[in-house]
């Protein structure tokens, strides 16, 4: 009777792992086939790259032809548009996730949790773990404040946080409402009246930030590591994942991914995005011959440069585009620009991007930003 129970023990030990691993794999079909139809483009748009310049072409005027001279043309995006929003500070060194406070939240745990994200300034944030051992992914919730994305806010389709770590995601939500209301302004570095980097890069800086610090705490798996955000989390988002590429993947819920004078909430040319400069600012608002843009935004505008070329720094890392009013089905037509790097490095489906007609998120479109992180994360 022991040796049978010996040999069925050994049975289940060796059987399990491949039981697991297809469960795992099943998950990832289910996922995936959510998600397919968001990788490719309308027939209409397919082939239509408007007036967006090659991302492909350096900028004296060469054709990027293999992945080896892909490296060169990456590195020139990169520190052309590094001098044109301001050189980050280093990322702050040995930044661990202070846990102020715990609590038992359904099947998860609650952290509220401290830490540096610029040289000059501590935020506070929710770190969300799901109950049970071993290395998990993660994903890093990026809104005007922490409250929201862990399900602690009257806004609906925006809990973002509480609904991956309910899929098994650590979830680490932060926003700049303390900083904020301390009059201490993280948008601006080093300080309001004298910023020597662009506010959304700023912000980016601030996500490597908690990148680091998330990547420190003990589950957390530091290879798949993704960012998500709505509207101006949307922004953020989009600007942290392409300008710092230790994040695995990214969704940027209706950020306007490109510039559009047209769409005032597309509003790259205001001062705490891309148009700082010096008080008194602009009235908020679209531009107008009475209200023009200033500082960096119109001279970015009057050289050519469009958003298209920072997707291009996600190459070959996965995103998705949760299109609403402010990124309609018409955004392909840049997104192409993009799928040309991606096709040239020997990837695909990677480039993805689902459209609604309302800027706010829905329960359908969400469900497709966690299918996305669930297929490319787990």
């Amino acid at each position: 009777m022991k040796q049978f129970w010996l040999t069925l023990l050994l049975a289940i030990i060796t059987v399990a792992p491949d039981l697991y691993s297809q469960e795992s794999l099943a998950d990832k079909g289910r996922a995936w086939r959510y998600i397919e139809p968001c990788f490719t483009p309308p027939a209409r748009f397919r082939d239509s790259v408007g007036d967006y310049r090659s991302a492909l072409r350096f900028y004296n005027g060469d054709t990027v032809a293999n992945p080896t001279e892909w490296k060169s043309r990456r590195n020139e995006i990169v520190a052309k548009w590094n001098a044109m929003l301001g050189v980050w500070p280093p990322l702050i060194e040995n930044n661990n996730l202070q846990i102020i406070s715990k609590v038992l939240r359904e099947d998860f745990i609650q952290y509220t949790v401290r830490f540096r994200w610029t040289p000059n300034e501590y935020t506070t944030g929710y770190l969300l773990v799901p109950v049970g051992e071993g290395k998990k992914p993660a994903v890093i919730t990026v809104f005007y404040e922490p409250e929201t994305a862990i399900g602690l806010s009257d806004k609906p389709n925006r809990d973002f946080a509480y609904q991956l770590v309910k899929r098994g995601f650590i979830t680490l939500s932060i926003g700049t409402k303390e900083a904020s209301e301390a009059k201490t302004y993280a948008l601006f570095y080093p300080e309001l009246n004298h910023t020597t980097i662009q506010p959304l890069s700023v912000l980016a800086y601030a996500a490597a930030n908690a990148w680091d610090a998330l990547s420190r705490f003990p589950d957390v798996d530091s290879t798949r590591i993704g960012i998500v955000g709505h509207s101006f989390g949307g922004k953020w988002a989009m600007f942290a994942s392409c300008l710092f590429d230790k994040f695995a993947c990214a969704a940027w819920s209706d950020p306007g991914i490109v510039f559009d004078e047209t769409r005032e909430s597309v509003n790259y040319w205001e001062p705490y995005y891309l148009g700082y400069h010096p008080q008194p600012w602009r009235p908020r608002g679209v531009i107008s011959k009475d209200n023009p843009a200033k500082g960096l935004y119109p001279e970015l505008r009057k050289k050519g440069f469009d958003l298209h070329e920072l997707h291009a720094l996600m190459a070959p890392r996965p995103f998705l585009v949760s299109g609403g009013s402010e990124d309609p089905v018409e955004r392909w037509i840049p997104l192409n620009r993009t799928i040309e790097v991606y096709k040239l490095l020997g990837y695909e489906n990677r480039v993805g991007m689902s459209n609604r007609p309302t800027h706010s998120p829905t329960t359908a479109s969400n469900e497709i930003i966690y299918s996305f992180f669930e297929y490319y994360l787990k």
